[in-house]
């Protein structure tokens, strides 16, 4: 089976307490874990006040389908392919979640002084930690 790796980003539509944003950024990686789990798509997840990015990680075929769910998801805006081409291993064998941000409990946009970090990181930034994120665990494996 060939596999295929890709990567994007979109804008943040999520606006809510933090709390209730806390509670829903576990809530989308937990689905994120479950039902690609279900079709052998794996990856990471970066998430900020801004943008949502991501590398999705198994057949085409799952990768596309996936990449189509996202999509149509209204807690996306406008979504950015970055990259789409078949890879030769996996970076993520599992389903691993990156945060954005410094001093965090949980979630780096979460820090346990600063509270919410508001700041909006831009697409390009986010591309670029995904990208040394998969060159790093690329090296590891």
């Amino acid at each position: 089976m060939s596999l295929y790796r890709l990567v994007y980003y979109s804008e943040n539509r999520i606006s809510s307490s933090v709390a209730d944003l806390q509670a829903e950024v576990e809530e989308i990686l937990t689905q994120s874990r479950r039902n690609n789990a279900l079709v052998g798509v794996t990856g990471a997840l970066m998430f900020s006040s801004g943008y949502f990015g991501q590398v999705l990680e198994g057949p085409q075929a799952a990768v596309e389908a996936t990449f189509e769910r996202i999509q149509q998801d209204p807690r996306h805006g406008d979504v950015a392919l970055l990259e789409f081409a078949p890879t030769d291993t996996r970076s993520f064998d599992t389903w691993a979640m990156a945060y954005v941000g410094e001093d965090s409990a949980l979630f780096a946009h979460l820090g346990p002084e600063t509270g919410f970090d508001s700041d909006k990181i831009t697409g390009e930034a986010l591309f670029n930690r995904l990208r040394a994120m998969v060159a790093t665990n690329a090296a590891v494996a």
